[in-house]
């Protein structure tokens, strides 16, 4: 947690700090995660995730009512972190677009047992608002960056990102305190795998860490196959002919990326490998729907409606309960199950990555 907001986080005299009741899933698997998707839209129209022949200017997302209001969340928010959620990360769609994103920030960032409060965006409207979000209570920002070549990534967000325009979005978010500031990068093979190390280039000494990520089989669109797939093991070997790396240790339980270090000093990098090297055993991160769905996997089919109960008169005690028992029959285990060779399991109905964030 960074200094220039340590005043953000300190709680109100009459909100007494609720001791947290963990709970663990059929599997074991505690609930520390809970990602929040704040709307269904987005500035662009990435391939893998929303093509533009599907969300075209005719299509309609989410209407305001749909969606959760910010005491809906804040509720949820609350119900989780009294259950052992500590980690909080607000995602989309692009986040960005809710004008009035500083004002949950604020009250999310004050609930007990929140100690790390990030975002997920494209960047593209990061820059004007990194210090506004840092006052608000923000820790740290992810940003999706694919490529640093200004045509392949003008390609990949749709025909609508300027990579110039996000990369002053991170420097200004690293000039705010947001850090250390993490790049997601999807590598697709013959899509932007040759322009990797130029990225990684780019960012090398800077402290910000670039995580490759495996093109996923997530939600329904996206045309996924195995062989669009460059695996983190071909990905290092890549890297390592150009910068040698060694492994380092998990920042924390549960985390997803396999961390590397440039043995000259240049800093660190990630691997995240759901589809080669799946990580579901150690997987504690519930998401919330923009429309008030819990999903307890990233690959799931159905959910748990907390919209309903929220606008029929639960209380607290009502909404942790569904939390709860929602989390305590958790079995799932995707990505372990997974069979790439047989084409068949993807024809499974799974949500859809713009409602639950990635």
């Amino acid at each position: 947690m960074h200094n220039t907001h340590m005043t953000s986080r300190s709680k109100p005299d009459d909100m007494p700090a609720r001791r947290p009741e963990p709970v663990a899933d059929a599997l074991g698997r505690p609930l520390h995660d809970l990602r929040i998707s704040l709307l269904d839209q987005c500035n662009f129209r990435c391939p893998y995730c929303m093509p533009e022949a599907e969300f075209h200017s005719d299509y309609e997302f989410l209407k305001r009512q749909q969606r959760l209001t910010y005491d809906e969340i804040v509720r949820v928010a609350a119900g989780a972190s009294a259950l052992g959620v500590s980690k909080l990360r607000l995602t989309g769609g692009e986040p960005l677009l809710d004008k009035n994103i500083c004002e949950l920030i604020e009250r999310i960032a004050v609930l007990p047992g929140v100690k790390d409060l990030a975002l997920t965006t494209n960047g593209m409207l990061l820059s004007p608002l990194a210090e506004k979000l840092v006052v608000a209570g923000l820790d740290r920002v992810t940003v999706s960056l694919d490529s640093i070549d200004k045509d392949i990534f003008r390609g990949m967000s749709g025909g609508r990102g300027n990579v110039d325009q996000v990369l002053a979005g991170i420097k200004a978010a690293g000039a705010a305190g947001l850090g250390p500031i993490k790049i997601n990068v999807v590598v697709q093979k013959g899509v932007n795998d040759h322009t990797i190390l130029d990225l990684l280039e780019y960012f090398r000494g800077t402290g910000t860490i670039v995580r490759m990520i495996e093109f996923m089989d997530v939600g329904n669109r996206n045309g996924w196959r195995m062989d669009q797939v460059v695996s983190s093991r071909s990905s290092l070997q890549q890297i390592q002919k150009r910068w040698p790396l060694r492994p380092i240790g998990r920042s924390y339980p549960g985390e997803v990326a396999r961390r590397y270090e440039y043995v000259d000093g240049g800093g660190e990098i990630g691997f995240i490998s759901s589809v080669t090297e799946p990580f579901c055993g150690d997987c504690s991160r519930a998401r919330l729907s923009a429309d008030g769905m819990l999903y307890t996997c990233l690959f799931a089919n159905q959910g748990t409606d907390l919209r309903e109960p929220l606008r029929g008169g639960a209380d607290d005690d009502e909404l942790r309960d569904i939390l709860s028992s929602t989390w305590l029959q958790r079995a799932d285990r995707y990505s372990e199950l997974r069979r790439p060779d047989i084409a068949e399991h993807h024809v499974l109905k799974k949500v859809e990555m713009y409602r639950i964030g990635g």
